[in-house]
């Protein structure tokens, strides 16, 4: 699954220390998403589409393989 949660912290100038502490996460958490080693629960993305004020399929994309 691609995403561009990095894109987004940029955008709002969050370490992965910051964006975790926001959604409740741990920091090895969001590089694993980021990393495309892990997919969010539904829970997850969710709570990251109301941090960037985005629609989930802005921030993650189902690839082929998914």
């Amino acid at each position: 699954m691609k995403n561009n949660i990095k894109v987004q912290r940029a955008i709002f100038s969050l370490t992965q220390q910051d964006l975790a502490e926001r959604i409740g996460v741990s920091r090895q958490t969001i590089n694993a998403l980021e990393a495309g080693k892990y997919v969010p629960s539904t829970v997850l993305a969710l709570k990251l589409s109301k941090l960037f004020d985005k629609p989930v399929n802005e921030i993650f994309e189902l690839e082929d393989e998914d």
